[in-house]
């Protein structure tokens, strides 16, 4: 176990000291903290940027008793999170790789009374708060966890690593553990043998990998220089390292199968455009498979634009184009004459054929279909796979924290990225006239999403008898013909509409500058995940964007959607997505997210200890078949 920092509130530590331990982790003084690695002193008060961190955190003290720990969006000068509790990490060099038995997931606890909690040894207990006890004439802060009986476990800070928030992604509450009994014991044993056969599956799928092998793709030559040259904005750091480790995979002998994680608008497109020009430089070709038709034309157009002065072809499969266009399409696909194809499901059909495909780039899997995502599996066999997601779920970090996919994590923002401000209010005529007025009179634009398409033309009516005549309106949803959505799609991107009246069709991906206000009418009926996906549609350049979240009545909206509502209030900072996708998980459950049996013990010990367990058993397996093999 590597050297951590850790410090509770209450605790009695000299703000010298801290800064010491800071340095001694490898972070750096400086006047004002910008990025991970980051701390400073101003008066009684240190802020720090933990590298493991979307946002920087601020100790305050009284005397030398450290009385607040919180993390806080600077644009915004808003608290974010409190914690009791921190563990700092080291300030990594970047070669320097730790795996999950190094420290929990959820690094930095973020336990609060109440919660339940996961000792590695002792069991599942509720967390009551840190206090302060005497121990043999030492006086010390010790975690104080309630188990089964109302007994009671003092965890020291020695141990604090030990535990862990308790999370499975069901409503479901887990029974507490009895202290001084085998219960632990054999629950962990039980969970143990039953990931077992999971474990040796698993392994199956990697050796089948590395025996069908994959595509060595060439180093980097002048045509790639000059197609990453062409983007005209400044990679942030993440997006070039994420860049690098994709194309490490594309030059080894084994299938990439990588997901690379992001908040909306922080660049993952970029790095799959990179890799796709890679392989079609390379005489492979691309299959990008996006879930909406609004999203693949956006692409379409990206990426026509990007490779326009090289010998690549880019096409589009989706209702945007005819039957006779998509069969002359499909011919040339199959005939290799078409080096990138981007669609909706449709590129999953049985009809689709390719000539030489190599690279099959996923945004969002997990929108697509239970059957879709069958056809998915079939396709990847053999060929590089990289996937995109803004909100990862606990699929993707169990399966990256046993080595079985890559994960690359893209948590800086763009420079000059301010945070969307998030309004809760009732649904009421002026509000609504006052925010569009508001951004048409700075020369913006307003997307207007209404998800019921049976009442979206009364949406239509009303904003047009409330809003001034020059405000152009447009209205777009699924059942519209493909050439009519698009021109619509056409006409708002090339500001032809001020306010676009829309379903949730536009969720994902649609990148359009001027528009930075978005009115969700209805929000109480999103999830979080869904909700934050369509914020992120506004406020992607460096204008103040807003999103109002309309309801019908506060006081009549069940707790759970009150909520949902509070949280995506809460979680309105740069970088929020994951935060997002975890806590719609614990307020909606997961239900089956890993199959029947693994969700019952994910149940059963949580999902950090369960990943452990599972990651331990794996490695015991490995070992013992290269023991086998006489290697």
């Amino acid at each position: 176990m590597f050297e951590t920092f850790k410090i509770y509130i209450n605790k009695e530590i000299k703000i010298e000291d801290a800064q010491r331990h800071l340095l001694f982790l490898g972070y750096r003084r400086v006047k004002s903290v910008f990025e991970e690695g980051d701390f400073s002193q101003h008066g009684d008060t240190l802020e720090v940027f933990p590298i493991n961190f979307n946002l920087p955190l601020r100790i305050e003290w009284e005397f030398e008793i450290v009385k607040e720990i919180y993390n806080f969006d600077r644009v915004l000068n808003k608290k974010v999170v409190d914690y009791e509790l921190l563990i700092i990490i080291p300030h990594f060099k970047k070669n320097k790789r730790y795996t999950s038995d190094d420290f929990p997931i959820d690094v930095v606890l973020q336990i609060k009374k109440g919660d339940y909690v996961v000792h590695s040894r002792y069991g599942i207990g509720k967390f009551l708060g840190v206090t302060k006890l005497k121990v043999k004439d030492k006086e010390g802060y010790y975690f104080e966890i309630e188990y089964k009986n109302k007994d009671k476990l003092y965890v020291s800070k020695e141990e604090a690593h030990l535990v862990q928030k308790y999370s499975n992604f069901s409503l479901k509450k887990p029974p507490l553990t009895r202290l001084g009994s085998k219960e632990w014991i054999k629950i962990k044993e039980k969970v143990e043998k039953g990931i077992r056969d999971y474990a040796l599956q698993i392994l199956g799928v990697e050796a089948q990998r590395e025996i069908i092998g994959g595509f060595q793709y060439s180093k980097d030559d002048e045509w790639q220089n000059k197609f990453e040259k062409d983007f005209p904005y400044q990679e942030t750091e993440d997006q070039i390292t994420a860049t690098q480790e994709v194309k490490l995979d594309m030059e080894s002998k084994i299938c990439m199968d990588r997901i690379i994680c992001g908040d909306v608008g922080y660049g993952k497109t970029e790095v799959a455009m990179r890799a796709a020009f890679k392989a079609v430089n390379n005489s492979k070709q691309v299959a990008f498979l996006v879930p909406t038709t609004i999203l693949a034309y956006q692409h379409y157009k990206n990426l026509s634009q990007r490779v326009e002065d090289f010998p690549f072809c880019v096409e589009m499969l989706s209702r945007f184009r005819s039957v006779s266009e998509q069969k002359n399409i499909l011919k040339r696909l199959g005939e290799g004459k078409v080096d990138i194809i981007v669609g909706t499901h449709r590129l999953i059909s049985e009809d689709v054929c390719f000539k030489e495909l190599g690279l099959l780039i996923i945004d969002e899997e997990h929108k697509f279909g239970v059957m879709h995502k069958e056809k998915i599996k079939e396709l990847r066999i053999g060929i590089d796979v990289l996937s995109l997601s803004a909100t990862p779920i606990p699929r993707t970090l169990y399966m990256s924290l046993i080595g079985l996919k890559g994960i690359s994590m893209i948590k800086t923002p763009p420079k000059e990225r301010i945070a969307v401000k998030t309004i809760i209010s009732e649904y009421k005529k002026d509000i609504i006239k006052k925010a569009i007025v508001k951004e048409m009179n700075r020369g913006g634009q307003v997307f207007f999403i209404h998800n019921r398409i049976e009442s979206i033309g009364e949406i239509e009516k009303i904003l047009k008898n409330l809003l001034p005549k020059t405000i152009k309106l447009g209205v777009v949803h699924g059942r519209l013909s493909s050439k009519v959505m698009e021109k619509i799609m056409l006409d708002f991107i090339d500001q032809k509409i001020d306010c676009l009246i829309s379903t949730a069709i536009v969720e994902s991906g649609i990148d359009i500058p001027t528009a930075n206000t978005m009115i969700i009418n209805d929000a109480y009926r999103f999830g979080l995940a869904d909700l934050h996906q369509l914020r992120g549609r506004v406020g992607r350049y460096d204008k103040q964007a807003y999103t109002y979240l309309l309801v019908p009545n506060l006081k009549i909206l069940s707790s759970d959607a009150k909520n949902r509502l509070e949280m995506i209030e809460k979680f309105s900072h740069l970088g929020a997505g994951f935060e997002v996708a975890m806590s719609d998980l614990e307020l909606r459950g997961a239900g089956n997210i890993l199959g029947k049996q693994q969700h019952g013990f994910i149940w059963m010990v949580g999902f950090d200890l369960y990943c452990r367990l599972l990651k331990k058993e794996i490695e015991c397996l490995r070992e013992a078949f290269k023991l086998d093999v006489g290697e």
